[in-house]
């Protein structure tokens, strides 16, 4: 709720000193410069003994001892004591709160006044955060800012949440928002705890961004980190414990029914996901340490967390540490802020399969070969059962117990900010920065095991391999800001210089044919020394050296009469990744604001603001060296082959962004809206080429255009708020559609429903002039004849053309199934206070987006060669189908409203004790319940797809923005989480 903000000065009655206490009545008036202020809180202080005042301001309070202080306080005014000291009647006259009003917040290299910001910007404090076990400082914004999409589908503890920012910004460029953590540019949500952020700006319009330039296309997330404050040494200490079970899951037979449904009966009865899952727990341990004085302050922090996920062997263990000093120095001219941040992380990622096949493993296999109803080599399989002969078929359990894969992280960031005061009105500010990140995946399989293990290939037993990754990352930035009143007009000059160099190596090793298991993890000396006797052997490497960004910027801020406010910066940035021939360029940036309730005076509206904003920026490509030409081994001899052309005059994708927004605010409503279209152009991707000019045939270009529109609301209301009982609740609503303009071709298929028997069936449409993410294929009649859906004749021509390569063809009988992109995304906070409780109940949902259910279209339909496998078995299955056809029968509606996060706390009353200053307990839950008719077990969007591509979990795989919808095999399963929580402060 926006607080009401003025100025005005604290009037306090005459102190008559009576020398002794007593027990009395007090009664008086408070008022503002305007005049009575009703409703205001008159407690006294300690205790509570309080009351409010009426209608005319009155109040009073009776049993009040003489020497008690009473505590003054009212919604947007400055809180104020006055002694008793005997006095019988009290007037005061509160002073508006004006520090709501130019609350300061961070932009790009510096901050402004709220009132004075003319882009779209939105700004969530700690109090505002999502409760409860959070991971992953993304989970802290989830549904809390309108326009951004945090969706970590399935919530793999191990997974990284996917960021978009008012849909998809960029094709072939990275999509994520820059994260700026205290100034730095670049750095990583993985480096810095949930505990430690103080509060998150998001600058969501082009405007906000383009000062930024190349890194900030896909917008900007700010986070600003708690920092110590000058007084008494403060202990803090936080922690929780938390229980995660499976929300849901995709509904398969018993092994009864599917032994009554035709399936082959093995003779055991096992339900293979109770084997492979657990309740997962999370246990959460926060120190921090702070304090200092008027020069210096610290604040050391160190925090554990230990999280094992739902899948057996799945989960993590993390510390992070982080040390924030600041201090004055040469006459307090001189501030000096240096941070310091290290976090280690240690990861059992498991294997997301083992849950796709605890659900089709057949349901009455045994789960070792000596229980098998035939004979059987268990010795082969570590004493576990294979269906043998069968595609796509392992058991679960064996994949989870016999194999192992792992990785460590390590992050290291230290900064060093000075800012100077030349003068008054005159400031210089130098940052150096640098950030080091280690990453190590390494996973094996034993010779015994049947999934990737190859047992009985004759070729290869067992597979080890190995992933390594390092970055070196730094940063040099130095900027100056002059300000200038001039009568109405406060004027501001920021001009300044950055520096950015990365360097990054990583290598891939990978090695089987093993005669034993006596050596489950290969290290890479280990590995150099055996490479001429292995069976099997593949590495590869890459290098990305003195990837550069050098960039000048500006910027001019200038508000008039403290009503119309002006803002414009440029910046000119070049970069090492692009052609010789185009690696400069300009990203402009321009907005203007009025606060129109200044001339137009409504009553009780505190703000009408306008604002336009319009802003250019760029998008760095995902690799280096693409400009020039591309090389790749040629087929396992020490030669190679060139695979694409040199392409000089590759430059940055640009996104160009115009937004329109209004902001209202009077005494218990705020409300915001905004409204944008943005155009992306030149993508940066490989594509075919003509070779009679490349003797390729491939190339990186510049291509495409996209067109981004939609708008946001966010609403915010005091509905109850009195000194009793608050009752806050704020409500977002985004929508976002996104058009291809233009594309490699006019229009293609994409993403394949893959293997067994379906590789060819793509079913993403990209055309151009289209929006993106349409799920194209036949329309499925209702009808089965022979074990086959029949489908609908579209186009009314007497005949059918729905196979896969009739998908494109003008006559062929195929439509739009469905989206993958939800129309609406809806967050809904409810907070309540009522004495010493506190209640927070969020509500998050996603409408309009349609999944392709691949479970249903793989494991529901009765083929014959299934009867080994699990059967599907939702409420939408229909026995009579007994062939495999991918249609608009497997295409659902994933509309959800969910409650997201309930978090009930306590705060005690801690009087007169010298050690502990605070004690809170919060009991939270986390995805509680979730109203929807998706018949899978996660209703959220899939905005990307990684297609079938089997890596292991291993870095490289490609994800394209472009095939959203569809709901794979191997995600994980989503949980529902309870959380207790004890905060201590001493």
């Amino acid at each position: 709720m926006r607080i009401k903000q003025l100025k005005g000065i604290v009037l306090a009655g005459a102190i008559l000193c009576l020398g002794f206490a007593r027990a009395q009545e007090v009664t008086g008036t408070v008022t503002d410069d305007q005049g009575p202020l009703p409703g205001a809180s008159v407690i006294v202080k300690g205790t509570t003994n309080g009351a409010q005042t009426d209608f005319d301001g009155n109040y009073t309070l009776s049993n009040v001892d003489s020497d008690a202080v009473l505590v003054f306080s009212y919604i947007g005014y400055l809180s104020v004591e006055v002694p008793v000291n005997g006095q019988s009647t009290i007037d005061v006259v509160l002073t508006e709160d004006a520090q709501a009003l130019d609350e300061v917040v961070v932009t790009g290299y510096g901050s402004q006044s709220k009132k004075e910001i003319t882009s779209a910007v939105t700004v969530v404090n700690a109090e505002d955060f999502n409760q409860g076990t959070v991971n992953d400082a993304s989970q802290l914004l989830q549904g809390k800012v309108a326009g951004l999409s945090i969706y970590n589908k399935g919530g793999n503890p191990n997974e990284e949440a996917v960021i978009r920012l008012r849909g998809v910004s960029t094709v072939g460029a990275n999509s994520s928002p820059l994260i700026v953590i205290d100034g730095v540019v670049g750095s990583s949500l993985n480096n810095v705890d949930p505990k430690d952020i103080e509060s998150i700006n998001v600058l969501k319009d082009g405007s906000a961004a383009a000062i930024y330039g190349t890194r900030g296309s896909s917008g900007v997330i700010l986070v600003t980190t708690k920092k110590g404050t000058p007084g008494q040494v403060s202990v803090d200490y936080s922690g929780s414990l938390a229980l995660s079970t499976i929300a849901n899951h995709v509904d398969v037979m018993s092994a009864d029914e599917f032994v009554n449904a035709g399936g082959v009966d093995l003779g055991s009865r096992n339900n293979w996901l109770d084997l492979v899952t657990m309740d997962g727990t999370s246990k959460v341990n926060n120190v921090s340490i702070s304090g200092g004085d008027t020069k210096t302050n610290y604040r050391f922090s160190g925090n554990f967390r230990d999280s094992q996920g739902i899948l057996r062997e799945s989960g993590f263990k993390q510390f992070n540490t982080r040390a924030s000093v600041s201090t004055l120095t040469f006459n307090d001219k001189l501030k000096i802020d240096f941070n310091l941040s290290f976090t280690n992380r240690k990861s059992d990622f498991s294997y997301e399969e083992a849950l796709r096949y605890a659900l089709l493993y057949n349901p009455t296999a045994p789960i070792f070969g000596k229980d098998a109803p035939f004979p059987f080599d268990s010795a082969s399989f570590g004493g576990y059962f294979e269906t043998l002969g069968l595609f796509d078929s392992f058991n679960p359990l064996s994949i989870v117990n016999q194999n192992t894969n792992n990785g460590a992280r390590n992050e290291f960031t230290y900064s060093a900010n000075f800012n100077y005061d030349i003068m008054d009105n005159w400031e210089v500010n130098a940052l150096i920065s640098q950030q080091t990140n280690k990453l190590t995946n390494q996973d094996y399989y034993r010779t015994t095991s049947h999934f990737r293990g190859n047992a009985t290939s004759p070729n290869r037993k067992g597979l080890a391999r190995l992933y390594t990754q390092n970055r070196d990352f730094k940063l040099f930035e130095l900027y100056s800001t002059y300000k200038k009143f001039l009568g109405p007009v406060d004027m501001s000059l920021t001009g300044g210089y950055s520096w950015q160099q990365q360097n990054q190596y990583d290598y891939f090793l990978e090695m089987g044919d093993f005669p034993n298991n006596d050596i489950e993890y290969i290290n890479a000396l280990e590995w150099s020394q055996d490479l001429a006797n292995a069976g099997f052997i593949n590495a590869n490497s890459n290098a990305s050296p003195d990837d550069r960004i050098i960039a000048f910027f500006g910027r001019f801020s200038a508000t008039y009469d403290g009503a119309i406010f002006f803002n414009a910066s440029l910046r000119h940035e070049g970069s090492t990744k692009f052609g010789e021939n185009n690696r400069w360029a300009t990203f402009p940036a321009v907005g203007l604001g009025a606060d129109l309730n200044r001339y137009l005076n409504i009553n009780n509206v505190d703000l009408l603001k306008v604002r336009v904003g319009y802003g250019v920026t760029g998008a760095l490509p995902a690799s280096n060296g693409l400009s020039r030409a591309l090389y790749e081994p040629a087929g396992g001899k020490l030669s190679s082959n060139q695979r694409t052309d040199a392409n000089p005059d590759l430059k940055w994708e640009e996104k160009a962004e115009t937004n329109f927004g209004v902001e209202f605010g009077m005494d218990r409503l705020s409300a915001t809206v905004d409204i944008y279209s943005r155009d992306v152009s030149d993508f940066i991707l490989e594509r075919d080429v003509d070779v009679t000019i490349y003797p390729t045939g491939r190339r990186v270009e510049n291509a495409g255009k996209l067109r981004s529109t939609g708008f946001e609301v966010a609403l915010n209301y005091d509905i109850v708020r009195n000194d009793a009982l608050t009752y806050n609740s704020g409500v977002i609503v985004s929508r976002n559609k996104t058009v291809l303009k233009e594309y490699l071709t006019p229009q293609e298929m994409r993403g394949s429903l893959g293997a067994p028997g379906q590789n060819d069936t793509d079913m993403i449409r990209i055309k151009e002039g289209e929006e993106i993410g349409q799920i194209w294929g036949p329309v499925f009649s209702g009808e089965v004849i022979d074990g086959s859906q029949q489908f609908v004749d579209l186009n009314n021509d007497g005949q059918l053309l729905t196979n896969q390569n009739n998908a494109l063809d003008p006559d062929g009988d195929f439509a739009v199934l469905g989206k993958g992109t939800p129309d609406f995304e809806l967050g809904w906070t409810n907070q309540l206070r009522y004495g010493n409780w506190d209640l927070n109940a969020f509500f998050r949902g996603a409408f309009g987006h349609s999944l392709i259910n691949t479970y249903r279209a793989f494991y529901e339909p009765r083929v014959g060669s299934q009867g080994s496998y699990n059967f599907v078995n939702t409420e939408l299955a229909n026995p009579e189908i007994t062939n495999a056809k991918f249609s608009s029968l497997y295409v659902e509606k994933a509309d959800f409203f969910k409650l997201d996060n309930l978090s009930l706390g306590y705060t005690f009353d801690i009087k007169e004790n010298k050690y502990i200053k605070g004690v809170r307990v919060t009991a939270s839950g986390q995805n509680l319940f979730t109203i929807t008719n998706y018949t899978g077990s996660d209703p959220e969007p899939a905005l990307q797809d990684a297609g079938t591509i089997d890596n292991g979990g291993f870095p490289g795989t490609s994800f394209d923005p472009l095939i959203p919808g569809i709901d794979r095999r191997n995600n994980y399963f989503s949980s529902r989480t309870y959380t207790l929580g004890l905060n201590i402060n001493f």
